[in-house]
């Protein structure tokens, strides 16, 4: 039974591939060089011709581990959908404080859309996807992205939508006064504090941000579903498509693998990026909150809204 589990991780994470599948994987691209570190990503390209949407893919690992290969299994159930799809490497804590992390995000971003051409690439559908401290960079892409200028090489950064899952969304507050995170942020709350607010996506919402879809385990006691919930209910408090989907009895590394959440970020990617491939409107709509065993909730009994400071 055990051999059984690990492997079904093993093909989960890794994404491998058992029968033909309908696209090709590029690996080791340098997307950035920051001083004498290459930035590394894979990319999925479908074998069909034309302009396709992109999603990122951002892996997980608490600000400090992990590598692009982790979320290969996401990357490779959105690529068989028709994406393309780019899973990154960033520069990880200690070694690198905050802001590094979302800054190789957005020069993925940037990366991406310069390149799109020679990817089959649609550089006006992009979106993005990631796990636990991946989710977190994602949703922050989600709500900081700027258009062209000078500061950003006259590249846009938006993208169009995420999925985030395991996602911490605010920073501004802690029992601990933050300094659990001093080996990310180099300080706590009281000396690092533009820091901590710089890395809260809640704290950016406005009515302009681009749709997010969230899930969570609801026994998930490293990322608890209310450190998700500060973003989701001020997007809906802004009027932002988004939606919240609750793994009954999942626990962190539980809500990564599950297939449902897998399956219903990427239709939620898809509806976005692919409009023409959209799925029925699921019972709760737009602005939902679900549970794994697909009953609506209303979501506006929850105090967890979160404000724009």
């Amino acid at each position: 039974m055990l051999r059984v589990v690990a492997f079904f991780c093993w093909v989960m994470f890794t994404g491998v591939a058992l029968g033909k599948t309908s696209f090709e994987i590029q690996e080791k691209i340098t997307y950035s060089t920051v001083g004498d570190r290459e930035l590394l990503l894979d990319a999925f390209i479908p074998h069909a011709d034309g302009r396709h949407p992109a999603v990122l893919v951002v892996h997980g690992g608490a600000w400090r581990s992990g590598n692009r290969r982790q979320l290969r299994a996401y990357a490779t159930e959105l690529a068989e959908r028709g994406f393309v799809c780019f899973a990154i490497d960033y520069r990880l804590a200690p070694q690198y404080k905050f802001p590094a992390q979302i800054e190789d995000c957005r020069m993925a971003v940037r990366w991406i859309r310069k390149n799109a051409s020679q990817y089959k690439v649609d550089p006006d559908r992009l979106g993005a996807i990631g796990y636990s401290a991946g989710g977190h960079l994602v949703s922050l892409l989600a709500t900081t992205g700027k258009p062209p200028s000078g500061v950003n090489g006259n590249v846009d950064t938006r993208i169009q939508v995420a999925a985030a899952g395991g996602a911490p969304t605010d920073f501004r507050w802690f029992p601990d006064n933050g300094r659990w995170a001093e080996f990310w942020m180099g300080g706590d709350l009281t000396s690092k504090k533009e820091l901590f607010l710089a890395a809260s996506t809640a704290a950016f919402v406005d009515e302009d941000d681009a749709p997010i879809f969230f899930f969570n385990g609801s026994a998930d006691s490293l990322v608890p579903e209310a450190w998700t919930k500060a973003c989701f209910f001020a997007l809906r408090s802004a009027g932002v498509k988004t939606e919240f989907y609750s793994i009954v009895n999942a626990g962190h590394m539980q809500a990564a693998m599950d297939p449902s959440a897998l399956e219903k970020a990427c239709d939620f990617l898809a509806a976005v990026l692919m409009p023409e491939s959209k799925p029925a409107e699921s019972d709760e709509g737009e602005l939902g909150i679900s549970a794994q065993t697909g009953d609506a909730t209303d979501a506006s009994s929850d105090n967890g809204s979160a404000r724009k400071p």
